[in-house]
């Protein structure tokens, strides 16, 4: 089947901005408690479901991969853009990174103890979203967590330019909290907490736990 446009548009996008984006994000984890806090519990719960391989999809240049795994998890990158690989493989050698799209993983089914989707579902299209969070109840094992970090809110907007300025060509789509967690739960998730993040008076963050089902 041919590739969805949407797909080559964000990976082109992400290609283009890959060195600036490792360079103006790499240690924005040390300024970011909440978000470090919200990866301690899943590394937590990860670990107290009985650890396992962890994916972290969308991981770009790899830097949460890293932060992963030295919370001691056993952490390894998929992204879509080969630009973005290529730069997580150069600054993390001893890191595993793929070339990946989460709407077809090249991951066995049932095979992961955690899986986190970090601001990369937001340029997922509404429709294309239930065959995503399948996929990531189809590599989580029972009992496996997920945690999705998503702008909340309404609406879309298109991104033309980004990371220093260079074009990109990507549409933002922003969801509420209550909305991503009744998509988790339709495709056959236990939703465990929602937490609201607002980083500043006109940003409004989520983040989402959720577990896949025993039975």
């Amino acid at each position: 089947m041919p590739e969805a446009d949407w797909i080559a548009k964000t990976r082109t996008s992400y290609d283009t901005v890959a060195v600036s984006y490792a360079a103006m994000l790499g240690d924005a984890l040390a300024d970011a408690p909440y978000e470090r806090g919200v990866l301690e519990i899943f590394a937590e719960l990860v670990r107290g479901a009985g650890g396992g391989p962890v994916a972290d999809i969308g991981c770009g240049p790899g830097r949460l991969t890293r932060h992963l795994y030295r919370q001691g998890l056993d952490a390894f990158g998929v992204d879509l853009s080969p630009g973005m690989i290529a730069v997580a493989r150069d600054e993390h050698p001893d890191l595993r990174f793929e070339v990946g799209s989460m709407t077809a993983l090249d991951i066995a089914g049932g095979t992961l103890g955690g899986l986190l989707a970090w601001f990369c579902l937001i340029h997922v299209p509404d429709a294309e979203v239930p065959g995503v969070l399948a996929e990531f109840r189809r590599v989580l094992r029972p009992g496996g967590v997920a945690l999705l970090a998503f702008h909340a809110g309404t609406g879309t907007r298109h991104k033309t330019d980004g990371y220093g300025g260079h074009p990109m060509d990507v549409y933002v789509h922003r969801r509420t909290s209550g909305q991503v967690a009744a998509l988790l739960r339709d495709a056959g998730f236990t939703v465990e907490a929602e937490l609201c993040h607002y980083p500043d008076a006109h940003k409004e963050g989520a983040f989402v736990f959720a577990r896949a089902p025993l039975h």
